[in-house]
């Protein structure tokens, strides 16, 4: 097997009756969804694109994703899976940079926006006549394709500068996923996953989409979180396998009046995207009785690179690398790290990505000639093993020359019974260089003063760490997949200081 599309393919074969995709009311078997698939590959042959050529999908959690994401890898196209809350410039940047002949935009988008498509891209509109006017369409067969030609184009948001596109290939998604399936969740054809997180980001792609139909499990999509919608599903739809992000599972443990009785189908709940307080984890467990066990990846990883095992696991870790995958810690230098020391995580293996789209020398900055991707992410590994994110490089605060580590003061700010959620982050100062500011969110009817939450942390870590800047938000200001983006938080005119 080659082209990715061919897991979908042989599911429909072994068991075409199965229920495939769940959205609402509405399911697709097995045998509809491949159906679908290669006569939304027919319809795009007819509108030119051919092998190699670039197809973006800006579409939420609807039937229509899977659909056309397929349908483009049936023709050995690569896909560009896209935000629908994208706007105009950020269109143009996407369309032009990887060169799109065809973007299927979702009718949420204005044609304001999507008018930015660069020249020679066709933009298609998807609606309610999307999924029909396919059916007049003739199913178009599977391109075989190498296992390291490319698949999928993810567009990584980065802290600084225009997104870069990763390039995943179909060897390195296909290999990712059935470490998904066959070690670290045993997927099978019994179970049914919640698909909240966003089809068109690569947590949901990989571990969501590609693993439940490569596994011929049943996907329930969720279009847009909301924290009582998603019980209510796992509830209706007996759902066994949970997957989302930490702020999923802290709006989970907060919901008011949960039920937890609704959870009592979940066998697992996995969680990455971002670094998962022990706090929440504590508190979720509690309300469910449902464990999370947390793994760690990045775009560029397609994306699972380490995980905790359910048998084995440690709050607040990320785990071991998955197999087939090394991983090692380095400092500034490039040396390798010394035992207990913070480095720089560095990965090695099937899943780093090919490089990224047309920029050669951002991907020979980020993996070297030995093959090691520098991640951008500070960690730690104890005597078994385990891995530990301190922080991100880009986000490590320098405080009169002492380091200040966000996280470790997040998981102080989260341990406050007030405290919903909290981002720490470092302010221009005159003399200290940076300075430690924390923005947080409260739980329902909970009060607290940024005096009192300063005083807390103060009370806490070492001097150095403690936020002098407090401020409190109705709330945190998020991306896509629900992740706090601490880029676009800002110290409030009059915050303490």
């Amino acid at each position: 097997m080659t082209n990715l599309a061919e897991n979908l393919t042989q599911s429909a074969t072994t068991f075409p009756d199965r229920p495939a995709l769940r959205l609402g009311a509405t399911t697709l078997t097995y045998g509809e969804l491949d159906d679908l698939a290669g006569r939304a590959a027919g319809k795009m042959a007819a509108l030119g694109v051919q092998p190699g050529d670039r197809v973006g999908v800006m579409v939420p959690n609807l039937l229509e994703f899977p659909v056309l994401f397929y349908g483009a890898l049936r023709l050995g196209a690569v896909v560009v899976p896209m935000n629908p809350l994208l706007k105009g410039r950020e269109i143009t940047h996407y369309t032009a940079d990887s060169g799109m002949v065809l973007l299927w935009a979702h009718e949420s988008a204005s044609a304001e926006d999507t008018a930015h498509a660069s020249e020679g891209c066709r933009v298609e509109v998807v609606d309610a006549s999307v999924l029909p006017g396919l059916l007049g369409q003739e199913p178009a067969p599977i391109l075989e394709r190498e296992p390291d030609e490319t698949a999928v184009i993810l567009y990584t948001s980065g802290t600084t500068g225009t997104p870069k596109g990763a390039e995943l290939t179909h060897g390195g998604l296909d290999r990712n996923l059935r470490v998904c399936v066959e070690d670290l969740m045993t997927i099978g054809e019994q179970d049914v996953i919640m698909g909240c997180l966003p089809l068109f980001h690569v947590f949901g792609l990989t571990c969501g989409l590609n693993a439940s139909v490569a596994a011929g499990a049943l996907l329930v999509l969720i279009p847009r979180f909301d924290a009582q919608v998603v019980l209510d599903s796992i509830a209706a739809n007996q759902v066994t396998i949970l997957e989302g992000v930490p702020t999923m599972y802290t709006a989970l443990a907060n919901l008011p009046g949960a039920n937890p009785d609704k959870a009592a189908s979940l066998r697992l709940c996995s969680s990455g995207g971002a670094a998962l307080p022990g706090e929440v984890v504590r508190a979720f467990e509690a309300t469910y009785g449902a464990k999370i066990i947390e793994g760690y990846g990045l775009s560029e990883t397609s994306p699972v690179a380490s995980f905790n095992r359910v048998e084995q696991a440690k709050v607040g870790s990320i785990g071991t690398p998955i197999p087939g995958v090394e991983f090692k810690l380095v400092n500034d230098d490039g040396s390798d790290s010394p035992p207990g020391e913070v480095g720089e995580i560095c990965i090695r293996g099937h899943n780093v990505m090919k490089g990224y789209w047309n920029r050669p020398e951002a991907t020979a900055e980020a993996i070297n000639a030995e093959g090691w991707f520098a991640t951008g992410d500070l960690g730690t590994v104890d005597d078994d093993g385990f891995y530990f994110i301190v922080d991100r490089k880009k986000e490590l605060i320098i405080r009169g020359g002492f380091n200040v580590y966000p996280r470790e003061v997040e998981e102080v700010l989260y341990e406050h019974p007030a405290v919903r959620e909290a981002a720490v982050i470092g302010l221009p100062h005159p003399t200290h260089g940076e300075e430690v500011g924390a923005a947080v969110s409260l739980r329902p009817g909970a009060e607290v003063s940024a005096d009192e939450l300063r005083e807390y942390v103060k009370a806490r870590v070492a001097p150095y760490k403690y936020p002098r800047a407090v401020w409190v938000l109705d709330d945190l200001p998020k991306g896509a997949t629900g992740k706090i983006l601490k880029r676009a938080i800002t110290k409030p005119t009059g915050a303490p200081s």
